[in-house]
């Protein structure tokens, strides 16, 4: 689902409360939890071996429980880390020095639809984040990056040497007689290297998957092999088209440090085509917002600062977010609260400035 269809199943679930019916929900974007939850309980142990559920907790405390990694009424901690956010400050293409792609105005149509993209490109260092509805032209923009499309209109601009694309498709196939390490090796040199295995494989949990036949893989599993396979091969600029689906809330927000790790040391480039706010804040520099009708049309901004992005994305759904002072984290407004109304009033969809909080 996106943003969008997210909201709505949401907000159809917190009318049952309404009814006066009970309603017990497991979701891994935290965002929506927050948004749709009274009351949270924290899952912890060991993936396949113990898991421990906690009593209740009000929302927010247990969102920032569970990111604190710290339980304090039982005295456990379960995460040797705390997960923080941080507010990034403004970023232009400006600040990068060395472009490593970039492209004109491209129009791309088929029978019924049509796709319009503003010029841009990617540096080297920054992460793009990719943020619209489904049917919005997201894959297509993604399938003329990787040449699987040609452009109507439009061209690109690289730089000497021509850059270098590696490409984790949306939906990945199972379809592969060997294990996870035969895979990776495969899939390119810098699965060999102490770098990856520190960076990658071990953030990711990949060690204990390594000697797994990648067709037992379970959805979650795979997704991160895939992830992994992309970044295995030595490549200028990473596309990852929705990297979080089928993972949990402490594996999103690993692939986003894991992905930001990647392209800022070997000086690469990352677009990431992704539904999850809350992993698009912890992960972008910057933003492509895709607006328009589902089906029909899309029209792509260029790549724009984080917080321009974001509230343009924002005021189109007429949603507001404002940031938790403890972690940092993006919180959705209540529809019709006195904050969201101030928000929308002053027109600060994404979080109102600190100095005012």
């Amino acid at each position: 689902l996106d943003v969008r269809q997210r909201l709505n199943v949401a907000k159809a679930i917190r009318r049952l409360k309404t009814e006066g019916k009970t309603v017990l929900v497991a979701e891994h974007d935290i965002a929506m939890l927050d948004y749709l939850s009274d009351n949270v309980c924290l899952i912890y142990g060991s993936p396949g071996v113990y898991g421990i559920v906690s009593l209740p907790y009000g929302v927010r405390t247990g969102i920032n429980i569970y990111l604190e990694g710290y339980l304090p009424s039982d005295n456990v901690r379960f995460r040797r880390e705390p997960i923080r956010f941080h507010v990034k400050p403004p970023t232009t293409a400006r600040e990068y020095e060395t472009p490593l792609f970039q492209w004109t105005k491209l129009e791309k149509g088929y029978e019924g639809f049509n796709l319009k993209v503003e010029a841009g490109g990617l540096h080297a260092g920054e992460v793009i984040g990719v943020l619209g509805p489904n049917g919005i032209g997201k894959t297509t923009f993604v399938g003329l990056l990787t040449g699987e499309e040609k452009p109507d209109k439009g061209d690109f601009l690289v730089t000497p040497g021509e850059a270098s694309i590696s490409y984790k498709p949306q939906y990945v196939s199972a379809e592969y007689p060997g294990t996870v390490a035969e895979y990776l090796k495969e899939a390119g040199a810098e699965f060999e290297s102490e770098r990856f295995k520190t960076e990658v494989l071990g953030p990711l949990g990949l060690v204990k998957l390594l000697d797994r036949e990648v067709g037992g893989l379970s959805g979650g599993e795979l997704q991160k092999v895939a992830i992994a396979s992309c970044l295995a091969r030595s490549a200028s600029i990473y596309i990852l088209d929705e990297p979080s689906a089928f993972l949990d809330v402490e594996e999103r927000l690993a692939i986003a440090g894991v992905i930001r790790r990647n392209v800022e040391g070997p000086g690469a480039a990352a677009l990431v085509v992704e539904h999850d706010i809350v992993v698009q804040d912890f992960l972008a520099n910057r933003l492509m917002v895709f607006l328009g009708e589902p089906g029909r049309e899309g029209q792509a901004s260029q790549p724009l600062e984080l917080r321009e992005g974001m509230n343009s994305f924002l005021a189109n759904l007429k949603v507001t977010f404002r940031r938790d002072p403890q972690t940092g984290r993006p919180r959705v407004n209540k529809e019709g609260s006195k904050l969201d109304r101030y928000q929308k009033e002053i027109g600060e969809y994404y979080y109102v400035p600190l100095r005012e909080e």
